[in-house]
């Protein structure tokens, strides 16, 4: 994972699919929807593509889905 960006241009814009994503504008990374941490995109494997949310990991992809049905656990 990256430690920081030092433009906004290396954030990029994703539209995520079921089983793939689509890279609308250039980047480095995203940022987790659930720690903010920034993804390398050669690193991103989770994401929520109703939500159009990417997660840093499974971990986060699990917490996220966990809030989202009103649990803690």
């Amino acid at each position: 994972m990256l430690d920081r960006v030092n433009d906004q241009n290396e954030l990029a814009s994703v539209r995520y699919f079921a089983n793939d994503l689509e890279i609308l504008r250039p980047g480095r990374c995203v940022r987790c929807a659930v720690s903010g941490q920034l993804i390398a995109l050669e690193d991103l494997r989770y994401w929520n593509a109703e939500r159009q949310e990417a997660y840093a990991s499974a971990e986060f992809a699990l917490q996220r889905w966990q809030a989202l049905q009103g649990g803690d656990g």
